[in-house]
């Protein structure tokens, strides 16, 4: 018969059986401490030299150092520190933006805003150079002309590029039936083909003399003139786009250029320094060649970039890899001008750590820095890197972008097409003819009178 337990019994037993059972896994637990577990005080010292252990790695990347190819130049990974202050100098525009006073005053119209890149010295010039060749080439059947006569030709000139008929034969736009009545109106046809056979730019007898010193002697007093207009009228913005455009043409001429990215390949080369925004020209060389010793030009990017920015302060310099070195950043910032631009691989100023594209990932950016210049080596595919150099950027700010392009990447690409942009709108009313003179290539052609037409 089984045995009866009271309930007291029972709860004693109860209670018996589970502090036996504990028992052993209390003893275990207090044996043997997980390998992990750590006490508060001891896990929040490991915390703190992780901690330190990152920071000493960020600070090591910092002070990271590269060297130039020249030996000359020591860059550094982290910028210079930039303390509070005024901006530079080399960032405040002296000039205010837009139309001067002195073309604001004598503006009254359309045909006063272009002649005031024609002054009376120019006017005199072609005057009495067209007169002197049309009596030599034609003698007693040659009537003279006046400023009058002049700005009837050019006119019909800028008509015909407005009608997009620069390359339309003359005799199509004096045809009586299907040309334009106010060709015929304004001057003959007779008379405009012997106008463009005589008009001149210099005295042609003593040309000769001339031009052993200076291969544009044909059109060089006519142009110093129209180029010393050009920073009268407008004053550019903050961003100046300095780079070189060609006027086509195929004739002969000792120094035409071959330059295979351009549409036309052979041409006039000229250097040109523009307004990034309003591609207003602001001032323009031709390039004429080697010097008459043969010799090639040192630092030519250099020379002519400082040439072209003479009388700006407070400006920013955007250029190519043809121009921009750290010699003309420094020379730049003592003229109170900074720079941004492209540049190329065989340098010697530049870190040989920054050229390299092994095992670099898409879309990544190297920075080094000195105290004036920053450069920047982005990758933008897998085995190029693009370099570009600056003296107006101080950090290394990367877009949020799905290509994270650094800011001077994007500041450089929104600047860089101010004098190709120029070319474009040239072009779309172009006044240039077909001729074998070179001279006539230059006034009618792209530089004076199409540009003065943009510039007006």
């Amino acid at each position: 018969m089984a045995k009866s337990y009271t309930l007291l019994e029972t709860l004693d037993y109860l209670l018996d059986s589970s502090e036996t059972e504990s028992c052993p896994e209390d003893t275990e637990a207090d044996d043997s401490e997980p390998e992990d577990c750590i006490p508060p005080e001891e896990n929040t010292g490991l915390e703190e030299e992780c901690q330190e252990s990152e920071e000493d790695c960020e600070e090591a990347d910092a002070d990271q150092t590269f060297v130039s190819k020249n030996g000359n130049i020591t860059w550094t990974a982290s910028p210079p520190p930039q303390g509070p202050g005024r901006a530079s100098a080399a960032r405040v525009i002296k000039l205010t933006p837009g139309p001067t006073r002195f073309a604001i005053s004598r503006v009254e119209d359309i045909k006063s805003s272009f002649l005031l890149f024609f002054p009376s010295t120019i006017q005199n010039i072609l005057v009495e150079m067209t007169n002197l060749e049309g009596n030599r080439v034609f003698g007693d059947d040659w009537r003279d002309v006046d400023w009058t006569d002049m700005e009837a030709y050019i006119g019909l000139l800028l008509l015909a590029g407005v009608y997009r008929s620069n390359n339309e034969a003359l005799s199509s736009l004096w045809e009586a039936e299907t040309g334009r009545a106010i060709f015929r109106a304004v001057m003959s046809l007779r008379r405009f083909r012997r106008l463009s056979k005589v008009i001149r730019f210099d005295d042609r007898a003593t040309r000769p003399a001339r031009r052993e010193s200076d291969k544009l002697a044909p059109i060089r007093d006519v142009w110093n003139l129209w180029v010393e207009r050009l920073p009268l009228m407008c004053n550019p913005g903050l961003d100046i786009t300095v780079d070189e455009c060609l006027v086509p043409f195929r004739g002969r001429c000792s120094f035409k250029q071959y330059m295979p990215s351009k549409p036309a390949k052979y041409g006039i080369k000229i250097w040109a320094a523009c307004d990034a925004r309003t591609s207003y020209a602001w001032n323009m060389q031709v390039y004429t060649g080697k010097p008459q010793d043969g010799q090639p030009e040192r630092n030519q990017g250099m020379r002519v970039v400082l040439d072209l920015t003479t009388g700006l302060q407070g400006h920013t310099v955007t250029c190519d890899n043809f121009f921009t070195s750290y010699a003309l950043g420094q020379e730049l910032l003592r003229r109170k001008l900074t720079m941004v631009g492209t540049v190329r691989k065989n340098k010697p100023e530049l870190p040989p750590a920054l050229l390299t594209t092994r095992d670099r990932v898409c879309f990544s950016s190297i920075f080094a820095f000195t105290e004036t210049h920053s450069l920047v080596s982005y990758c933008p595919k897998k085995g190029k890197n693009v370099l570009l150099m600056s003296t107006c950027h101080k950090d290394a700010k990367v877009s949020d972008r799905e290509d994270k392009k650094p800011d001077v990447i994007l500041d450089y690409n929104h600047c860089k097409g101010g004098v190709d942009n120029l070319d474009k709108m040239v072009a779309s009313y172009s006044c240039k003819r077909k001729t074998n003179r070179w001279p006539m290539v230059v006034f009618r052609g792209r530089p004076i009178v199409d540009f003065t037409d943009n510039d007006s």
